[in-house]
């Protein structure tokens, strides 16, 4: 790998599967905290340039593959209703996170030691 040489690095996405497929992923978390923010599903939906319906579905997907609600939704009152976070749905994004940050970590070394190893053998 000399100078003007490809540099690579180790990527990879982090997903938990559940009983129906994705339970949370990168996107859904996003959801989450946009609900968090907003307080309505609509909202976020419409913060992230998705459908309704489809923020409906992931959310329904994840309160039933979770066993317990992350998503509470409530109708009437002045505003109309609205949906929030339980602590389900909160320790969901903290536990997210940290898997992210510890496969993020987990890359990098991988990286170097891809690098190293490249460098060793290529030049």
């Amino acid at each position: 790998m000399k100078d003007g040489g490809a540099i690579f690095r180790v990527r990879g996405k982090l997903w938990l599967e559940g009983s129906e497929g994705t339970f949370l992923g990168y996107g859904r978390v996003v959801l989450l905290e946009r609900i968090k923010t907003y307080g309505s599903i609509s909202e976020a939906a419409r913060s992230m340039n998705m459908s309704y319906k489809h923020a409906w579905d992931l959310v329904n997907s994840m309160n039933r593959q979770a066993g317990v609600p992350l998503v509470e939704t409530f109708v009437g009152g002045r505003s109309g209703g609205g949906a929030r976070l339980t602590r389900a749905g909160e320790e969901a994004i903290r536990l997210f996170w940290e898997l992210y940050r510890d496969l993020e970590a987990f890359l990098e070394k991988k990286t170097s030691e891809v690098r190293d190893r490249l460098k060793a053998n290529f030049e």
